[in-house]
């Protein structure tokens, strides 16, 4: 081979130049070049070097290897990586005063901060702010900046930190990464050096293993991170959590956002859009940029957003603002990913799935942790070699607790043990961005495991507002993403759970609305004559009876019956009940011999259908005695209660919650309006020892055998004493039925009774006014209670009037 003519080459500072030919060693095979020695070179020109390193060849050379001189240290200040570039419009935030107040190693400060949060609350803007702000005021003399996602690029800018600080070997980055942290270590002699790490993006602790900058003095780490593992915040580094935007924040920059392009929006409107989108920085700047791209106003995203059939992809722009590397729709994938690695392995994932369908605002960990929701766990587990053709491996609770963790510890839930009925809450649009990934059949099929948690933590005995109103609401969001398929086969029991529950806590109004709309629900679903249908007309009258329309009640059961016979059958059960209701309704409207005679074909047809022992036979019996003692027989109706008392203790047992307790209440309460105080009270007493052992103390029956007790000890003349306990009575009624429950307004209207017995006249004429108002706020000026209360206030101030007007004796 000759090589001739090449002209000159010049090289400097390092650098390498050849003139003529550069190739492998004799005889190597390496690189495309030919191996064969070169037989001639000729005329190639001068080659020069210049400055420490170079080097400058002239004919042929065969490089074997080739070694550069170590470089000078580079001088301060100086920075090592890129910091991202600002947002527009970028928003200060309350941690980032924070980051200023508290960096920094030493007395004044924490060496160490770990920004955390779920994807997409601008975690890397704050950090990135710092550190330019750092970086400006010249309070650093070097920054380092780390994309810090895997454990790969946090040693290569450690190894190139090294070699430019520390004069350390660029072909061995791992001694080149040991030296800069060895660098960064006081030293006494040395000149001290203010330094700033940020490693941001941290996606698991184990890659920063060995790799944490060490604590100085005057050298301070920053970390971002979706992670909130243990790990991170050992060696004195302090957790910073980041948020969403207040809603403040949020209309503050959508508005700058828009303005900054001649857009602008009613300040309503753009709090609405920022609502929709939870407040979620990521959310806000694409939402923004799609308005900007597609010129449409906020009503008009808004309404897309709110279509079912639009997925968060749909919604976000072609092109994505602020240099942001991935869509809305996509934040959290990785994170995912991550979660389902976590032990136990492979369930945070369809973990995640289940929450998805239900409120963000708060689920209970009972529902997550239910036996429907590990069965659904199991059977869904994210593939880890088990054998799909086999049994899946069951979950326990303790293995759904830590799925929870899981996804809390990457930041996609927050898991909060301490709020057992708001445990989980989840963001409404890492919540979209699951449902988006679920086919048709498997959402479906989700929403039935949903409805069938829900179902199995609705306690037996609903005792408190706020376990209630977590299952009511979650029940609420999960209908609202899954009508249809909680109607298929068949309209789900938690439907009817959750109407129930408005009823158990006083909101009657509220219960029959919910069912009357449930039944118009069912019927478009399943038809008008289906037995669910039927069900939630039930119950729809049933609860327009308790909120005081009697008669309205009275006349949709007498319409109900009829299709129930048509329907099911004149002896089907549920058209017994239907006739019970209706007879218990004709008696509250005031047709007490009709609805008593009605009870009494009642009992005979469930005589001979039932049998005497069935429940509902006896249930029967014991709506028929009360019929007696209010129509005025009250020696017969307790010669009913007592004979029924047997045959329930006899079929039911001594402690039978529903129904045995029930009837002893009634004869002891018998014996309160018969007069006898004594015997009255004793019963009660012994009834409440029973009731607490069996039921416990926030049951809504403890509570009225209480309520009794105190009522008939101050019949008997301890006014003082039945204050006493009606106070008691009335902090636990608020505590365990609310407010504005019927139960709480009767214990009211009891206390204030007794206290004017007691001689506090002027206080019982203030809360009779008090609580007629409060009556009257919930149930309607026309309620019979309303009614009652009037009454009560006007007797009390008349009383209070009197008092004024009769002159002081002596």
């Amino acid at each position: 081979m000759r090589v001739t003519g090449t002209g000159d080459a010049h090289a400097e500072d390092g650098g390498n130049a050849v003139s003529g030919y550069r190739g492998p060693a004799p005889g190597s095979s390496s690189g495309t070049a030919p191996a064969s020695p070169v037989q001639e070179v000729s005329g190639t020109g001068d080659a020069t070097a210049t400055g420490p390193g170079a080097t400058a060849i002239s004919g042929n050379m065969t490089v074997v290897h080739q070694h550069r001189g170590p470089r000078e240290p580079a001088p301060w200040p100086h920075q090592i990586g890129t910091i991202p570039p600002r947002a527009r419009p970028f928003q200060r935030r309350t941690e980032a005063d924070l980051l200023r107040m508290t960096a920094g190693g030493g007395a004044t400060g924490v060496p160490g901060q770990v920004l955390t949060g779920m994807g997409g609350v601008g975690k890397t803007q704050i950090a990135a702010d710092h550190a330019r702000r750092a970086w400006q005021d010249g309070s650093v003399d070097v920054l380092v900046w780390v994309t810090a996602s895997d454990r790969s690029p946090v040693v290569s800018s450690y190894a190139q930190a090294g070699v430019e600080l520390c004069r350390a070997d660029p072909e061995a980055p791992d001694e080149a990464a040991a030296a800069f942290l060895a660098w960064m270590t006081p030293k006494a002699a040395a000149r001290p050096c203010r330094w700033l790490v940020v490693l941001d993006d941290v996606a698991d602790p184990d890659d920063l293993r060995g790799l944490w900058p060490p604590d100085s003095p005057y050298g301070h780490t920053l970390v971002t991170t979706r992670r909130r593992d243990a790990a991170l915040t050992g060696a004195g580094r302090h957790l910073v959590p980041v948020g969403l935007f207040t809603p403040d924040e949020a209309v503050t920059y959508l508005a700058a956002s828009l303005h900054a392009h001649h857009r602008t929006e009613p300040a309503d409107r753009l709090a609405a859009l920022a609502r929709d989108l939870g407040h979620l920085p990521l959310a806000l700047s694409q939402a923004a940029a799609y308005l900007v791209d597609s010129g449409d106003d906020v009503a008009a995203y808004r309404e897309q957003l709110a279509d079912r059939a639009t997925t968060l992809a749909d919604a976000a722009p072609d092109r994505l603002p602020d240099d942001q590397p991935v869509a809305l729709a996509a934040a959290w994938s990785l994170s995912v990913d991550r979660a389902d690695t976590l032990r136990p392995v492979g369930l945070a994932r369809p973990m995640l799935r289940l929450a998805a369908l239900l409120d963000p605002n708060g689920i209970p960990e009972t529902v997550l942790t239910s036996e429907p929701a590990r069965t659904h766990l199991a059977a869904h587990r994210t593939p880890t070699g088990q054998d799909p053709a086999g049994e899946p491996d069951p979950v326990t609770p303790r293995e759904a607790t830590l799925a929870l963790r899981a996804l809390h510890r990457l930041s996609l839930i927050d898991h909060t043990p301490g709020t057992p009925h708001q445990a989980v809450r989840v963001h409404q649009l890492v919540q979209r961005a699951v449902r988006d990934t679920l086919t048709l059949g498997r959402h479906d099929h989700l929403a039935r495991a949903a409805a069938d948690a829900l179902l199995a933590a609705w306690p037996d005995n609903e005792y408190g507002t706020a376990l209630a109103q977590a299952l009511r609401a979650n029940t609420a969001v999960l209908a609202g993403h899954s009508e249809q398929a909680l109607y298929q086969p068949e309209a789900h029991k938690v439907l009817y759970e959750a109407g129930g529950s408005l009823g158990g806590v006083g909101q009657a109004t509220a219960a029959r609305d919910y069912f009357g709309r449930l039944a118009q629900t069912v019927a478009r679903y399943l038809g008008p004559d289906s037995y669910f249908t039927l069900g939630a007309r039930n119950n729809s009258a049933e609860w327009q009876g308790w909120a005081g329309d009697v008669e309205g009640a009275a006349a949709a059961f007498a319409e109900l019956l009829d299709d129930m016979v048509r329907i099911l059958g004149p002896d089907h059960p549920d058209t017994l009940i239907v006739r019970s209701n209706l007879a218990h309704f004709r008696g509250e409207a005031g047709d007490v011999e009709g609805a008593a005679a009605a009870f009494a074909e009642l009992l005979d047809d469930s005589l001979r259908v039932l049998g005497p022992d069935h429940p509902s036979t006896l249930i029967f019996r014991h709506n028929l005695a009360s019929r007696r003692k209010e129509a005025g027989d009250v020696e017969g109706a307790t010669a009913a209660f007592a004979e029924l008392l047997d045959d329930m203790v006899r079929v039911l047992g001594h402690d039978h919650h529903a129904d045995t307790l029930a009837v002893r209440h009634n004869l002891a309460y018998l014996q309160l309006e018969a007069g006898d105080m004594a015997a009255a009270a004793a019963a009660f007493a012994e009834l409440l020892d029973d009731s607490l052992r069996v039921l416990g103390p926030d049951h809504p029956n403890t509570l009225t055998i209480r309520h009794n007790l105190a009522k008939s000890r101050g019949e008997a003349g301890d006014t003082e004493g039945a204050v006493a306990a009606f106070a008691e009575l009335l902090e636990d009624s608020v505590r365990v039925l609310g407010p504005d429950h019927p139960d709480t307004f009767i214990a009211r209207n009891d206390l204030a009774y007794f206290r004017g017995e007691a001689g506090d006249v002027e206080g019982a004429a203030a809360a009779f006014a008090e609580l007629l108002d409060d009556i009257a706020r919930v149930l309607g000026p026309d309620h019979a209670s309303t009614r009652t209360a009037r009454n009560n206030l006007a007797r009390w101030q008349g009383m209070l009037r009197t008092d004024e007007d009769t002159p002081d004796a002596g």
